[in-house]
């Protein structure tokens, strides 16, 4: 039985990870009953149910709020069933465990990449044989004691078989989301080592990915079978290989299968393709693009290990994805350890020309949040950030939850105040480009109201006396995060940013 933990936000598909995990144990010949929300909405009363003559439980967990019901699962069922073995794998297990596996209720925990590991142990214990010896797993023995096994070598993802999409019906997912989508991976992994980042720590900066005609055979075979819409790449940095990622465009355009595909990467990628290799990307269906650009000060991500992007490159990429229709969100990091107020502001006022001159940008801005893991951890401690000390404690480290002693009181309240004029005025562009007669007369005059000082705001960092703001609040509601990997309103408050 596995499980995947609900979260805050739409989805974007069945449970990914679960399916990946699914599909091995599947042609081993085992069952696999997929657990979560959308397709069990009793899921803990399935749970406890199918426990009781199940081999074992796997519930993949995230940091943050995704492990509350991780733990008041598994709570419920060893006070059912306390010989049921439950296996914690995923991002958080794989980055915490020794912390992880201390918790009473916690068996075993499959580290990194799962296919495999989870199929061994499965078998394993199918066949009432040690744990000792199964690479990439880390478990109590007998004893109580935890025992941590070699890591296991990476396998190439083109070794493992597809995801098993047959398992999860999309028009449930499609009825929570309002789209039928796909969620679909290509590949793991990013080259680069930045210092807030956790994909580093759990690939190894190895990209592992499929083959191009891997790829487009899936997805043409995967988009009519389900009647599918919109495709949503996992991928951590899909651009590695631009060779590879212009050939996948080039095979959907082939297939005559349309559909919609976004995905996530950096500028440096984007900026090195032509516009023609740009417009190829739109015109085999990408229709939304997520970049990790986190601050337009150099030192800043000098700071974060980023020395391989440039505001040139920001630009670039900006220039490129309008010409061929393509919209963008930049990801924006706050509150870096050793960002100043100044390269805050330098950030907002660059971040505002760009998005002046191209219509097709916005913004997710986010504080930044200290992940188990990142290298960078070390240096947080140093400067009085405190690490959780349970996996509980870790609920509560949502995406941008302020947990950082630098910014408190006039600082946080100067970043909310400057980070809600940067946003209105961004908004305020987008609209005033799209004024029709459609929007109330109220609306347009507002905005044109305040365009001008919002603008003067942003350029000389002066922010008191906000009345454009209260003006502003009247009438809308301003955009204040966007998913990185779809480009949709995440939440309606830039306090739930901060």
């Amino acid at each position: 039985m596995l499980f995947y933990p609900p979260y805050d936000g739409p989805p974007l598909g069945a449970p990914l990870s679960l399916l990946c995990l699914a599909s091995p144990l599947l042609q081993a010949g085992f069952e696999v009953k997929l657990v979560d929300n959308l397709i069990s909405p009793n899921y803990e009363e399935t749970i406890l149910r199918e426990a009781k003559d199940a081999l074992l439980l796997g519930i993949s967990v995230l940091t943050g709020p995704h492990i509350g019901a991780a733990v008041r699962i598994s709570k419920a069922v060893k006070k059912q069933t306390p010989s049921l073995p439950i296996v914690f794998g995923g991002w958080h297990a794989s980055l915490a465990t020794q912390q992880t596996l201390q918790e009473p209720y916690v068996d075993a925990i499959v580290r990194g990449q799962g296919e495999l590991t989870l199929l061994e142990l499965a078998q394993r214990l199918a066949s009432g044989n040690s744990l000792h010896g199964v690479r990439g797993l880390s478990f109590k023995d007998a004893d109580g004691q935890i025992v941590h096994e070699p890591e296991r070598p990476v396998a190439d993802i083109n070794t493992l078989p597809a995801p098993a999409y047959h398992l999860a019906d999309p028009t449930i997912y499609a009825a929570a989301s309002g789209v039928r989508q796909l969620a679909y991976t290509s590949s793991v992994g990013c080259p680069y080592q930045c210092n807030y980042c956790t994909d580093m720590v759990f690939y190894k900066r190895r990209f592992n990915a499929y083959r191009v005609d891997r790829v487009v055979d899936e997805l043409a075979e995967l988009v009519p079978r389900y009647n599918i819409e919109h495709v949503p790449f996992f991928d951590s940095n899909f651009l590695v290989d631009r060779k590879r990622a212009v050939a996948i465009a080039k095979g959907i355009i082939a297939s005559g299968v349309k559909f919609q595909w976004d995905f996530q990467t950096s500028t440096d990628f984007l900026a090195l393709m032509s516009e023609e290799e740009v417009r190829l990307l739109a015109e085999s269906g990408v229709h939304h693009i997520g970049f990790g650009t986190e601050s337009a000060s150099q030192e800043v991500l000098a700071l974060m290990n980023k020395r391989f992007q440039h505001v040139d490159q920001m630009v670039e990429t900006a220039r490129k994805t309008n010409l061929a229709g393509i919209h963008i969100v930049f990801n924006i990091i706050l509150g870096y350890p050793g960002e100043s107020e100044v390269q805050r502001q330098q950030t907002f006022r660059v971040m505002s020309d760009i998005a002046k001159e191209y219509s097709n940008v916005s913004f997710s801005p986010n504080i930044f949040t200290p992940y188990p893991g990142i290298p960078i951890w070390p240096q947080l401690k140093e400067m009085g950030v405190r690490e959780p000390q349970s996996l509980e404690e870790w609920e509560t480290l949502a995406l941008g939850a302020n947990v950082l002693p630098w910014l408190r009181g006039e600082e946080l309240r100067r970043l909310q105040r400057s980070l809600e004029y940067f946003l209105l005025n961004n908004q305020i562009r987008k609209m005033t480009t799209k004024m029709t007669t459609k929007i109330p007369w109220a609306r347009r005059s507002v905005r044109r109201i305040l365009g001008a000082p919002v603008r003067w705001r942003i350029g000389k960092s002066r922010y008191s006396f906000p009345w454009e703001l209260w003006l502003s609040r009247t009438v809308e509601k301003v955009v204040t995060r966007r998913s990185l990997l779809t480009g949709q309103p995440l939440a309606e408050r830039t306090q739930e940013v901060c």
